[in-house]
This record gives C-alpha cells, sequence and structure tokens, in this order.
C-alpha cells in the first residue's frame, strides 16, 4: 500500500483550473519527484496535500486515511510537512528559535533535543549559527534551516517545494546530499524541483506535470531517459 495516494485531484484559483485531474503515488521511503515548468501545477500539488489550498475535486490518503478535508495544522500533526517555496523562515528570530518553532507538536523535552542534535548533524553550518538572527544567514543556509525546522516536527513525509531555488551549485550539491541522507533514515519525500537532472537522479520515481495534467510517469532513471523529458528539461536536442 502507498504511502500517500492521489487520485483524479481538481484545484481552482477562483476560475482559473490549475489541476486538472492528478493522480500520484508515493511509497514509504521513497523520493519521488514531480518536475515541470513554471506554472504547471507543482507547488499547487504540494499545497493541496498540506491542505493549505483546498481541492475541489478527488481524493487524497495518507497511510489509508482521507486527507482532503482536513485542516493544514492536523495534517502537520499526522506527520506531513511541507518546507515552502523561498524557504520562509522567520527572519527577525535566532536560528535556534525557529528549530524551536519548528517543534511546536512535541512537548518531550529530551526529544526535542534529540531532534535538534539530527537535524544539526545534517547540517552542521547551522549549528555554528544557532545564535545568529536567521534573516543575515546566506540563502543557502536560509534553505537549510528551513528543511531543518520542518524536521523538528519529526515528520514521515516531507514535501520539498524548490530546495535548490537561488542557490550556487556548491549548496545545491550539499542540499541534495542531504535529502538523500533523509530518504536513507526512513523519510519519504516528495519534491518539486526545477533542477530535473539532479532531482531525477534522486529520485525513485518521477511524475511531469505540464498544465495541471500529469504528462509522463516512471523511475527517475526511466524520466531522465526519455527523449522528452530530455528535450524540454535537460537542455537535450
Amino acid at each position: 500500500m502507498a504511502l500517500l495516494e492521489v487520485k483524479d485531484l481538481h484545484v481552482y484559483y477562483g476560475k482559473i483550473h490549475a489541476l486538472k485531474g492528478v493522480s500520484l503515488e508515493l511509497g514509504k521511503d521513497q523520493i519521488v519527484t514531480l518536475i515541470g515548468a513554471n506554472g504547471a501545477g507543482k507547488s499547487t500539488t504540494l499545497k493541496a496535500i498540506s491542505g493549505i489550498l483546498g481541492a475541489s475535486e478527488g481524493q487524497i490518503t495518507y497511510a489509508g486515511e482521507p486527507l482532503r478535508d482536513l485542516a493544514a495544522h492536523h495534517i502537520v500533526g499526522k506527520g506531513i510537512v511541507q518546507v515552502p517555496e523561498g524557504r520562509r523562515i522567520f527572519s527577525r528570530l535566532t536560528v535556534a528559535e525557529n528549530l524551536k518553532v519548528g517543534a511546536f507538536l512535541l512537548s518531550d523535552k529530551k526529544w526535542i533535543a534529540d531532534a535538534e542534535e539530527r537535524v544539526l548533524e545534517l547540517f552542521p553550518r547551522i549549528r555554528q549559527r544557532l545564535k545568529q538572527i536567521a534573516g543575515t544567514l546566506s540563502g543557502g543556509e536560509q534553505q537549510m534551516l528551513a528543511i531543518a525546522r520542518a524536521l523538528m516536527s519529526e515528520p514521515r513525509l516531507l514535501l520539498l517545494d524548490e530546495p535548490s531555488l537561488g542557490l550556487a551549485p556548491l549548496i545545491i550539491k550539499d542540499i541534495f546530499e542531504a535529502i538523500r541522507q533523509l530518504r536513507h533514515s526512513g523519510l519519504t519525500i516528495l519534491l518539486v524541483e526545477q533542477m530535473a537532472k539532479q532531482a531525477l537522479g534522486v529520485a525513485d520515481r518521477a511524475y511531469v506535470l505540464e498544465t495541471g495534467l500529469i504528462t509522463l510517469e516512471g523511475s527517475g532513471k526511466e524520466l531522465l531517459d526519455d527523449p522528452k523529458v530530455k528535450a524540454a528539461y535537460l537542455g537535450a536536442h
């Protein structure tokens, strides 16, 4: 059974039909990648899963339980956490305070301390900046903090929206290495990413989304080798 299953999902922004019957599955401990051009509906899909946006039709099932009509904070409580595009850290708080915000669902102090130690091992640069105001971090460090903050709630499913956006190549390499490590630790990840080559390279399964419709699906390797994907997203002709 899939950990997350989306069936025939339709989402509107007013009269704009943003998602037109999207269906996808994530198995436990998998990285599933969703690629597509700007405006294809990738972020909308994540927001519908996390409860930020309401869907007009379709089903979202997590561990066999329907999610579609649940409020976003209840969905977080079930172990699904989204790292939004653009990071959205609390820029006036310190790094340590941002991490504590991420742990708001946890009450056990030892559990919180253990969760913090795990994210600091994953992102050692963040450990060096715990007392620093988050808004003064570099873009790459802010992205690491955004992911670390999400991990503080001990999710089972992580929704990552464009984690490489605006980052230098070396930082992007570090972010994708962290994504690999998280997958090996037992976390399931749905990754939305415009850097198709890197995203498909880490993916167990992948989908191509175009104007609100899934047009291709397969393993990450299958889509890397697909001529249509190469032409549209990998710069090949």
